[in-house]
């Protein structure tokens, strides 16, 4: 089965509650798209910073999914988020996630959250620890 099969069987509530979609995935490169919905907003219309940082955590923990040795499982430890624009209403935002370390005890995932006409909203790092025994 290829990465992006096996991300789309996977059954995650939250993210599908936030309506992302996996549009590419390979061991290298997890990409992931949602649209700003109003009950995802802060006032004015604009997304939720929590929604943007769930946004790229699911994203990079499903890369991290891709890269796990039979049997094992992740958790984020450590995420960080700088917020560089809005995401109006309304709006189809993309999300990239890229591996920046990918060792046996933890992964360290970065993801580019942009907007459809490549306006960056967000730039996340996060740590993923890696969890043998303890598969999702």
């Amino acid at each position: 089965m290829d990465a992006l099969a096996k991300l789309k069987q996977l059954s995650l509530p939250f993210a599908e509650l936030m309506g992302i979609e996996y549009v590419a995935a390979v061991p290298e490169r997890v990409v992931g798209e949602m649209v700003v919905r109003d009950d995802l907003c802060t006032r004015p219309a604009v997304l939720h910073g929590g929604a943007i940082m769930a946004f790229a955590d699911t994203l990079g923990a499903a890369g991290t999914l891709l890269n796990l040795p039979e049997g094992a499982g992740t958790t984020t430890i450590e995420s960080k988020t700088n917020f560089l624009g809005p995401a109006p209403l309304g709006a189809r935002l993309r999300g990239e996630a890229t591996p920046v370390h990918r060792g046996r005890r933890t992964q360290v995932w970065q993801t580019r959250v942009t907007t459809a006409d490549g306006r960056l909203v967000a730039l996340v790092t996060q740590t993923q620890m890696v969890l043998p025994g303890s598969p999702i």
